[in-house]
């Protein structure tokens, strides 16, 4: 007792040190082991270490905060304090995730279809490791003719918007959140910070009496099922007062593994039978127990080994079993054999050859039916037909590919090799056997009665042969999801090229030949393809460039065939807001001047480097086309225009491609002009130009030679946000 006493004092003394000069800021807590004090429940929801409620109990980032609200009888565990407002529903440590809830937007409208009462929502992960996973996650738009619209990232720089419009009460149907009722997309990755708002297309026939509200939100994409009595009344925020539940990912630390292991004092996986695994969803790694063991790996000793043998139904063994450490151990009894006791059962010797017979036989029947199934899925998608088509036609420019041989020119699919994701498919970097650099599309799922269609498709696409379309070189039938192969494009996109780096020069030559090359492209499909293709999508995003910086139209996914007098009726609208042609908005019929439409909206790209959707000095988000209708309406063309094309010997120019430009944004779709047309009025100023600017040469050759990347080229931008805000009416067109 003489020599603990002054122990005691000192620690006491040390606990007192810690709790008078923590006040300011957090201090890691200890790397190995918990405090006493440390509260491992809130309310019943487990908190597991690195996250931990109050001093000395966390990892740097993960605090957890255990406060009653409104006076509720439960306490609620808050990520980051209560101020943000984070509610924790369940931690995974073996994931890496969080599942917490989150607010829902809403507008309450009236019989006008005014809005009297709304509510927005906003989640602020800043400075803390957690972001929202794209995986596990959707953003729902519930509600009638509305645009629910999810803004985040820096600037407001990630963005996406899902349409919801109601054609009448029959329309609607539970269980379908397609775009009637009910809308249903994908969010950015690695969203740390967003609010999400409401665009209302008031002049569209409304269904106010049937959905009084609108309502939209992210949550855990397993978790809603859509019910058309949820736009009844206003009980869908009743019932979810408290929030939706959504998924967040999060990691120990911002390094590899690799790299966090250099650093012992900060390196998270503490036990010594745990492992480092890097995420997959957000730069940094987590920690598990290694096989065999299970508990938390975040603490010294914190995985302890599994008694295989006392869990019979999860460890099986048709012999004795023997608990190691980290393992387990099964064998035969004396005079039984088998090849693994732990899969198969011990018999005696005898039979081991008839089972092995068995198990051949087996073995066969399987690849039979497997070659079956890849018979049958050939024939579902088309291939019989495609076939035939090859040899009266005598293509020679399609080839039929099998899964092994894309697998193995993808490294079988690996997500290294992703150069895009989008609505319409995931394009893959793809080397065949014989040298050729290719994309490879894994397009959505193909029914059978879209299967005639879509081998039309391809046949039509394999025979098109036009310097400014990117090629279809080929395609796969034996799969469940068909695929395709494209020949690869290298630097990227027009989109990235124009958008990527305001300081970088693009003259006017440059910019004036990609519209020549791509207009060009549209009119073959329009008037001398057979029959004619109406793109559908046509934006910056979907025009690559290639080696030399020939523009190539690509992404087809949109794309309807029709005959010359032929208009197309679209129950669910399809495209990329900002390019879509407002009169398809309305009435729903995809004709060759929808495509003109999109097209007027990359020229004014071209000419202002402003993005469709774009923020002004005030960050308020603006229309880029109804922006240039107004700016030619008020003659105010040069304030909108590129600095750099803007000058004496280049305004007669821009002036015609402006015309050119406002015509092809005319609200009425009969008032536009054809494709062709624009092609040849484009044809005719490129000439212009380049007699009366020749010494702009040197600089366009200069320019392109300063840039070579290799970016995604499919719908990596989603769905630009729109609101009344931005200016954007449909009627008017702005």
């Amino acid at each position: 007792m003489v020599f603990m006493l002054p122990v005691l004092s000192f620690q006491l003394l040390l606990l007192m040190l810690l709790q008078t000069t923590t006040a300011a800021a957090p201090v890691p807590p200890p790397p190995n082991v918990l405090l006493p004090h440390c509260k491992e429940t809130c309310g019943g929801i487990s908190i597991p270490y690195p996250f931990g409620i109050g001093h000395g109990c966390f990892r740097e980032g993960f605090e957890v905060t255990c406060e009653v609200v409104n006076g509720s009888a439960t306490p609620r565990a808050f990520l980051g304090g209560s101020k943000r407002n984070i509610t924790v529903k369940n931690i995974s440590l073996l994931q890496g995730q969080a599942r917490v809830l989150n607010d829902i937007a809403w507008d309450r409208l009236n019989s006008t279809g005014q809005v009297v009462v709304r509510h927005r929502s906003s989640v602020n992960l800043r400075g803390l490791p957690f972001r929202v996973s794209n995986t596990s996650n959707k953003f729902t738009t519930l509600g009638c003719n509305v645009v629910g619209i999810l803004i985040g990232g820096d600037n407001n720089a990630l963005g996406t918007g899902c349409a919801s419009f109601c054609l009448g009460r029959a329309s609607i149907a539970s269980g379908s959140c397609s775009g009637t009722g009910c809308c249903k997309t994908t969010i950015p990755e690695k969203l740390d910070k967003f609010t999400v708002k409401f665009s209302h297309f008031v002049n569209l026939s409304s269904y106010r009496d049937y959905s009084p509200s609108t309502y939209a939100f992210i949550a855990d994409k397993h978790w809603f099922f859509f019910n058309k009595s949820d736009l009844r009344n206003h009980t869908f925020e009743d019932k979810h007062k408290d929030g939706v539940p959504l998924v967040l990912d999060w990691v120990a630390g911002k390094q590899t593994c690799e790299e966090a292991k250099r650093n012992p004092s900060s390196y998270a996986c503490r036990s010594t039978n745990s492992e480092c695994f890097n995420s997959t969803s957000l730069p940094g790694y987590i920690c598990n127990c290694s096989a065999g063991f299970q508990g938390n790996a975040y603490l010294q000793d914190g995985c302890k080994d599994i008694d295989e043998c006392s869990l019979p139904k999860q460890y099986k063994c048709h012999g004795k079993c023997s608990n190691i450490v980290g393992n387990y151990s099964c064998s035969c009894s004396k005079g039984y054999s088998s090849k693994d006791p732990k899969s198969e059962p011990c018999s005696c010797v005898g039979l081991i050859l008839f089972i092995s017979c068995i198990f051949y036989v087996i073995l066969a029947f399987q690849r039979k039916k497997l070659l079956g199934e890849k018979d049958k899925l050939f024939q579902q998608n088309g291939g019989l037909r495609l076939y035939e088509e090859i040899r009266s036609k005598q293509i020679d420019t399609i080839k039929i590919y099998t899964k092994e041989d894309l697998k193995k020119a993808t490294d079988n699919f690996d997500k290294s090799r992703e150069l895009g994701r989008g609505g319409h498919g995931t394009v893959y970097k793809g080397n065949l056997d014989d040298g050729r650099i290719v994309a490879i599309k894994r397009s959505m799922v193909v029914t059978e009665d879209q299967s005639e269609e879509f081998i039309r498709e391809m046949i039509i696409l394999s025979q098109i042969n036009h310097k400014n379309i990117v090629r279809l070189l080929g395609c796969c039938l034996e799969v469940e999801i068909p695929m395709l192969v494209y020949e690869f494009i290298p630097n990227g996109t027009l989109f990235e090229f124009i958008h990527s780096n305001d300081e970088k020069l693009i003259p006017l030559t440059t910019r004036l030949r990609i519209a020549i090359e791509s207009a060009e492209a549209l009119a073959y499909l329009h008037s001398s393809a057979s029959p004619p293709i109406l793109h559908g999508d046509v934006k910056s995003l979907n025009i690559l460039l290639d080696y030399n910086y020939v523009s190539k139209i690509s992404d087809f996914g949109a794309s309807r065939m029709m005959s010359l007098d032929e208009t197309q009726f679209i129950t669910m609208v399809q495209g990329t807001l900002g390019y879509l042609d407002p009169e398809y908005l309305l009435v729903r019929q995809l004709t060759a001047k929808s495509d003109v439409y999109s097209f007027g909206v990359v020229l004014v790209e071209l000419i202002t480097r402003k993005k469709a959707v774009y923020y002004d000095e005030n960050s308020q988000g603006k229309a880029l086309a109804s922006s240039f209708i107004e700016a030619m309406k008020d003659s105010r063309l040069e304030e909108i225009l590129d600095d750099q094309i803007v000058g004496k010997e280049n305004m007669d120019v821009i002036q015609e491609i402006a015309e050119l430009t406002k015509e092809c944004l005319n609200i009425n779709g009969d008032e536009r002009p054809t494709m062709r047309e624009v092609a040849e009025k484009l044809h005719t100023l490129g000439g212009f130009q380049q007699v009366s600017s020749t010494h702009h040469a040197p600089e366009e050759r200069e320019a392109l030679l300063g840039e070579s990347t290799m970016s995604s080229t499919l719908d990596s931008v989603g769905y630009h946000s729109l609101e009344n805000k931005l200016g954007f009416d449909v009627k008017a067109g702005r």
